[in-house]
């Protein structure tokens, strides 16, 4: 018997029948005081398959037992069961409860909601084999990139009305979501599907397990690279990888049918607005400031255009990545972690509304990533969109084209695992060094004893140093040791504590942080007296020019925000 149905045989309420443990924080299947305990709670640390058995409730334990119904005449006493029917072996798994986002990315932004176990939710996930153009597997020790893919394929009840008529499912909202290494920042990149891009020809897997290649596009908008010809959603990671120079890992689609489920379970989510809106093409209407959304009027604030800004797809996003900010909070309140009931239709609204690449179809994986997301901190979450300009092209600007000045920097920080937050753990740890190491009195540089090593500059780079020190800066005390014999990034100076009014002076004529700066050891150099050690690393940008005189600056984008900050679309 299920848990549903054990539930209703002895008058329980099923949603009661799932307690909250004070002690581990997770959601755990309580039955009766007389009858065993279901085999469904687990540790954070087991896989999809193997379960332990909860020890039975007893009167010390925090975890309380479920309210039950009373019993009528003749009926049996509570917890008093006969002898269950044989029945096959149950294929319940952990499953996760994904919530979050505007289409698809519903489904990953508040992983922090919890799992837990739920019967049918296994076969609830569609799969499509993207072949190479994704990861084989996901990898819980690294960074990893996943394309969110919201469709306007009018499949579902009352969707007739949206999209294009017809249409196969174009990817019409997209959003590539990077997760640091050390999960300490993520970044969601918006994709305008008004992009012009080349769709790069593209393998894809047939029903009869053959392989078509779909021939690809030059100079097409980017919301042609699914759908259209049989292209899947491999073929819209091809083109992110061609478009920005970054590889997808894995990829998460939804329909039109995600953001009213998700946000119908969750109990609405609010959104704002500086001005009255009464959109005839979208339907929406609602006052100025802030109002809660679900359903219907949920997915017509995300598709309304032409009550935002200059009424284009770009300003849409901006609303877009607001709202998801929004549900993101929402998701990680109290209200929701702690309601069985909000817990329970999110999982069914959440596993119906997704496809996933076949590398991580498994309930077991998208448990994994979520407690990978869950580690980012919603305050270190930046969504922006790709630097873009009015399509040169065109007379009347319809579509864009990339930013080729700015958008460069912005996917080389992705690809490079460059945060676009500034992380509290690195702001104090930074001004603890400088703090430390940086401030107090400086030696004149008459005084500064110092040796150079090439640990990683361009060859001759510890000869030109030391001949601006000596002839431009006044360090006369100073001799090229020539090279390091290893390579390092970054240009250090180690020096004894006796030492560090000497760092300081040529930290200040070097522009060297505090992070540069290693107290250490002093070497004696050629006249026998104690020396600093300079060592250039690969960060070295010529003699005579500081290291932090271009620095790496966060470029200025038009609608950079925050998971935290609560905003109102304009």
């Amino acid at each position: 018997m299920d848990t549903q149905g054990r539930g209703r045989a002895e008058h329980i309420d099923p949603a009661d029948q799932w307690v909250l443990n004070p002690k581990t924080g997770e959601y755990e299947l309580r039955l009766g005081p007389s009858a065993p305990q279901s085999a469904v709670p687990r540790s954070r640390g087991a896989g999809a398959g193997g379960a332990r058995t909860a020890p039975p409730a007893s009167p010390g334990r925090d975890v309380p037992s479920p309210r039950r119904r009373p019993t009528g005449p003749g009926e049996p006493l509570p917890g008093r069961r006969g002898r269950r029917p044989e029945k096959k072996k149950s294929k319940a798994k952990k499953a996760l409860l994904w919530t979050g986002g505007t289409m698809a990315f519903v489904l990953v932004a508040a992983a922090g909601a919890g799992y837990f176990y739920l019967r049918h939710l296994e076969g609830n996930v569609k799969t499509t084999d993207v072949g190479d153009a994704g990861a084989g597997s996901f990898k819980k020790d690294e960074a990893f990139n996943i394309l969110v893919i919201g469709t306007d394929k009018r499949t579902g009840e009352g969707n007739e009305g949206y999209g294009d008529a017809g249409s196969v499912g174009h990817a019409d909202t997209n959003i590539l979501l990077h997760v640091a290494k050390d999960r300490s920042n993520a970044t969601a990149l918006s994709i305008p599907r008004d992009l012009i891009v080349d769709i790069p020809d593209c393998p894809t897997k047939q029903e009869d397990g053959t392989e078509k290649v779909v021939p690809g596009l030059r100079g097409a908008r980017f919301n042609r690279s699914l759908g259209e010809g049989g292209r899947d959603p491999g073929c819209t990671m091809r083109t992110v990888k061609e478009t920005t120079g970054i590889q997808p890992d894995h990829f998460m689609m939804a329909d039109f049918n995600a953001v009213k489920t998700l946000t119908t379970a969750v109990g609405g989510v609010k959104v704002c607005v500086t001005k009255p809106v009464n959109d005839k093409e979208s339907k929406l209407v609602l006052p100025a400031g802030e109002s809660t959304v679900a359903g219907e009027k949920a997915l017509a604030f995300l598709r309304t255009r032409h009550s935002f800004g200059n009424r284009g797809d770009l300003d849409r996003i901006k609303a877009q990545q607001q709202f998801l900010g929004s549900l993101m909070r929402e998701m990680s309140s109290g209200d929701t972690l702690t309601s069985p009931t909000k817990l329970l239709k999110l999982a069914e609204a959440a596993t119906k509304a997704l496809t996933v690449d076949e590398a991580i179809g498994k309930v077991g994986t998208l448990k994994d990533i979520a407690l990978e997301l869950k580690k980012v901190p919603t305050k270190n979450i930046t969504f922006t969109t790709i630097p873009v300009k009015d399509n040169p092209a065109e007379k009347i600007p319809a579509t864009v084209v990339v930013n080729e000045v700015t958008a460069p920097q912005v996917f080389q920080m992705i690809k490079e695992d460059v945060s676009f937050t500034e992380v509290k753990q690195q702001q104090v740890k930074e001004k603890a060094e400088v703090a430390a190491r940086l401030k107090g009195p400086k030696a004149d540089a008459s005084q500064v004893r110092v040796r150079i090593l090439n640990g990683g500059a361009p060859a001759g780079s510890a000869q030109q140093q030391l001949s601006w020190l000596q002839t431009q800066a006044g360090v006369s005390k100073s001799e090229n040791a020539g090279n390091a014999g290893v390579t390092q990034p970054k240009t250090t100076l180690e020096y004894a504590p006796d030492q560090a009014d000497q760092a300081r002076r040529l930290a200040d004529l070097m522009g060297l942080s505090g992070a540069a700066m290693k107290p250490g050891k002093s070497v004696t150099n050629a006249q026998g007296l104690p020396t600093m050690t300079l060592t250039l690393g690969a960060d070295f940008k010529g003699a005579g020019v500081k290291l932090n005189a271009a620095s790496v600056k966060t470029p200025d984008l038009d609608n950079k925000s925050t998971a935290d900050k609560v905003q109102c679309a304009s």
